[in-house]
């Protein structure tokens, strides 16, 4: 009987760690520092010369295929003519400063490896350097923000999604576009800042806080923002900067720590907001933003 149970879990281990995506992506792997790391590219069914690029970042503990599914980015892609990397982060999480997890505590190169992937997509696929993008969830979002920190310069715009920045000695060499989506209801980053209830218990800068400092390095001409009030969302604007519509945020009033119109990665989590697609409204954003 104890034979019969621990065929049927290792088979069941075995199918988790061979499961493919359900959106016909491809594993690849590249060599960073001598250490192999692994990204799964979606390639869109569109024909096109050059495609903009959205590199999306899991969240802590998370997984490219789990971001793939929960953000329903590849679908996207497939509608709007673009390729999307979900690149992994060892040990399932991103150095992005002052978090997250056994990356920052191992002080693992993740902007390295982002830097190095940009130049090797590029290099091999019919991507548009003016035009890559950066979305991420929690952890990922962190990271998306220390990336634009230190590689702003090849990045055109960022989408972070319930995340905030924990990187608080960001110098960028350039100004970088932001679209920002959060919840009231996160409690695992919380939006005024704080502890949060989640696997992490670093301290989490508040978004305002965070955005602000952004409209002095996007060189505004002014911190302060717009609110535009919604029964469903609020949406902040900063307007007066080195670019259209700079930085943006939006507050959903449901959701908690989700992908905005996206799924739950697993039955525990958070439900996602239906206030907004955040898709969309992302990739509405992007397509205004690209690099010189």
């Amino acid at each position: 009987m104890h034979q019969h149970i621990l065929f049927i879990i290792l088979i069941s281990l075995s199918t988790l760690s061979c499961k493919k995506s359900d959106f016909n992506s491809e594993e690849h792997t590249i060599k960073i520092d001598g250490e192999k790391r692994k990204f799964l590219l979606h390639e869109s069914n569109q024909t096109l010369d050059l495609y903009p690029l959205v590199i999306a970042l899991h969240g802590g503990t998370g997984s490219p295929l789990n971001l793939e599914e929960q953000s329903l980015l590849s679908t996207t892609s497939d509608e709007q003519g673009f390729h999307v990397c979900y690149p992994e982060g060892e040990h399932r999480t991103w150095n992005a400063g002052e978090c997250c997890g056994k990356a920052a505590s191992n002080e693992v190169n993740d902007v390295a490896f982002i830097d190095q992937l940009i130049d090797h997509l590029v290099s091999n696929y019919p991507i548009d350097p003016r035009r890559i993008y950066l979305t991420c969830m929690s952890n990922g979002g962190f990271m998306c923000y220390r990336l634009a920190c230190e590689i702003g310069d090849k990045i055109a715009a960022i989408a972070p999604v319930a995340a905030t920045m924990n990187y608080p000695n960001c110098v960028p060499k350039t100004n970088v576009p932001i679209i920002h989506f959060h919840s009231y209801q996160d409690y695992n980053v919380p939006w005024q800042g704080g502890v949060g209830d989640g696997l992490s218990d670093h301290f989490n800068p508040p978004i305002l806080e965070v955005l602000t400092e952004w409209s002095t390095h996007n060189d505004c001409t002014t911190d302060t923002y717009n609110q535009i009030q919604t029964t469903s969302f609020d949406h902040f604007i900063w307007e007066n900067c080195d670019s259209t519509q700079s930085i943006e945020l939006y507050m959903t009033h449901d959701g908690g720590h989700s992908w905005p119109m996206g799924t739950k990665p697993r039955a525990a989590a958070d439900e996602p907001s239906s206030a907004i697609n955040a898709n969309e409204v992302m990739w509405e954003f992007f397509q205004k933003n690209f690099r010189d």
